[in-house]
């Protein structure tokens, strides 16, 4: 089983980092920033429908300082959403703002409400980490899914990742009468193939959500990460490996009684061909990402050297050994989907 026993270091974005966010158009001047939001008055817990405690706490402003910072809240939500367009924020208003006090980063939770037909969507503000903000553009340009995301100075604004959370989900759904369990477990192959190929870890079911999408004859589930912090840093194989974790059993389990290990096979090859289109497809972004990487430092002497010995047993490949840091794991890893 897969175990994180170290809460993972904080890395700052690095002057190469910026650059790459600067020239991709990531980088936005922002009007208000994540130390802005430390500034509150109050706070309460926050409770779900159920009345379980959701580990959030609803944060209050003084109200000489309340509407310019909800103002420049929307602003951030006008920039992540219109590309900084107010006129199509006119019937938006912030309902509230939470704070995550366990999270690594301690992230803010923006709620905004569509006054006219009480829609809402939710954004994050959080401390900019070196590691997340590589694990989200790579998942930008690696994975199914487009990511939008922004940093300034020290701040990360995150969009929501929609979906049911994969504990809710296995614990909830898993005995639905309309689950198909066949195409479920094959969006898990392929996830934990991706997390692999890519090095993104600690894919434990809190750490991502199932999309469910109903067609007209069946049902099609897409899996997300919804957190990135732990990109390229660990020294163990099996931290990335959603495999590997004791949360997850219930969709492991669901994949040993519905699909044969060669069916498990064709879709680990089917989905690393996907990634090598997706490199394929954006070579000048990948090469300056892991450029950027390999002069930076996202993790210790030890998880480096650990990593690389593991892939170079799994992988059969020498080649591993050679490398010095993270960035130059991952080049090697994403070498190999591209040429076998």
């Amino acid at each position: 089983m897969a175990v994180i026993s170290k809460k993972k270091i904080v890395y700052p974005i690095s002057s190469n980092l910026r650059n790459y966010l600067i020239k991709y158009g990531r980088e936005v001047d922002i009007p208000i920033h994540y130390k802005d939001l430390l500034r509150y008055s109050g706070s309460i817990a926050l409770y779900d429908s159920k009345g379980n405690d959701t580990l959030w706490e609803t944060v209050f402003y003084d109200e000489s300082d309340r509407n310019d910072i909800h103002q420049k809240v929307k602003k951030i939500y006008a920039l992540l959403k219109a590309d900084g367009d107010m006129s199509v924020m006119q019937h938006l208003y912030v309902d509230r703002i939470d704070l995550c006090i366990y999270g690594n980063t301690q992230p803010f939770r923006v709620r905004i409400v569509n006054r006219i037909n009480d829609n809402f969507d939710y954004f994050y503000i959080k401390n900019a980490d070196a590691s997340r903000v590589y694990g989200l553009e790579l998942e930008h340009l690696l994975s199914p899914n487009r990511i939008s995301y922004l940093v300034y100075k020290d701040s990360l604004i995150e969009e929501h990742i929609a979906g049911i959370p994969a504990e809710q989900f296995m614990k909830q759904h898993i005995h639905d009468g309309l689950l198909n369990p066949i195409r479920l477990s094959k969006e898990f192959v392929k996830f934990n193939e991706r997390c692999f190929v890519r090095l993104l870890g600690d894919m434990h079911s809190s750490n991502f959500v199932i999309d469910v999408t109903p067609d007209f004859e069946e049902t099609h589930y897409r899996i997300r990460a919804i957190d990135f912090d732990q990109q390229s840093y660990e020294g163990k194989k099996s931290i990335y490996l959603p495999q590997y974790f004791k949360q997850n059993n219930v969709l492991i389990q669901l994949g040993i009684r519905h699909i044969t290990p060669e069916s498990m096979a064709q879709y680990q090859r089917e989905e690393r061909a996907l990634i090598a289109t997706r490199l394929k497809s954006s070579p000048k972004e990948i090469e300056d990402i892991l450029v950027s990487m390999e002069s930076d430092t996202i993790s210790t002497p030890e998880n480096i050297e650990s990593l690389k010995n593991d892939l170079a047993k799994h992988y059969k490949s020498s080649e591993f050994y050679r490398c010095k840091n993270m960035g130059q794991i991952l080049r090697l890893s994403l070498y190999l989907v591209l040429h076998k």
